[in-house]
């Protein structure tokens, strides 16, 4: 018996049935499924010091469970010192168990840690059913040592769903546990 996510064993038996209902889809390949959850950091401070761009790859490669890797500039930018091909950030994209174990430990341990959280903004969606996700602080993650933090700087996460319109990702979202503010 091989090890299934608690997220994705609760997607198969209760959320499918959920929102089948929900949307009355006739088949159960019309359910919306969450199919990457991409974290990226932005280390626009790397121009000056070339070991934050080590330090921001560490870090995400914690937090998530997976390399990260750094991305590139794509043009030159000569007021800001910023050359074509130069590492600015820091990115790694979930797909599979890690993503449903990334989900969780979001859910249950990093957002409730976030000061005065009650809630994640709704404003986040796209038009087309994936969701952006701002945080502020790197700290909220359990696995990172607050001692061994260079610089406090926030992330992004972009949950990427196969859901046709906003309302059907944000009741999936909501399904696997994401806490949406109340208006």
């Amino acid at each position: 018996m091989s090890y299934v996510p608690r997220l994705k064993a609760e997607y198969k038996s209760t959320i499918i049935n959920t929102l089948k209902e929900e949307f009355s889809y006739s088949n159960v390949m019309q359910v919306p499924k969450l199919q990457k959850i991409v974290v990226s950091k932005g280390v626009g401070a790397a121009i000056a010091d070339k070991k934050l761009i080590d330090y921001a790859l560490e870090e995400v490669t914690t937090i998530t469970g997976q390399k990260a890797i750094s991305t590139l500039s794509k043009k030159d930018v000569a007021a800001f010192k910023l050359r074509k091909g130069m590492p600015i950030g820091v990115k790694v994209t979930l797909r599979g168990d890690k993503m449903y174990e990334f989900l969780d430990r979001l859910v249950t341990a990093s957002l409730p840690r976030v000061r005065d959280f009650n809630g994640i903004k709704a404003t986040g969606f796209d038009g087309r059913g994936n969701y952006n996700l701002g945080i502020t602080e790197q700290i909220i993650y359990p696995e990172i040592n607050i001692d061994q933090v260079k610089k406090i700087n926030g992330m992004d996460i972009t949950f990427v769903t196969s859901a046709a319109t906003d309302k059907e990702a944000k009741s999936l979202l909501t399904e696997l546990g994401l806490p949406f503010k109340k208006n």
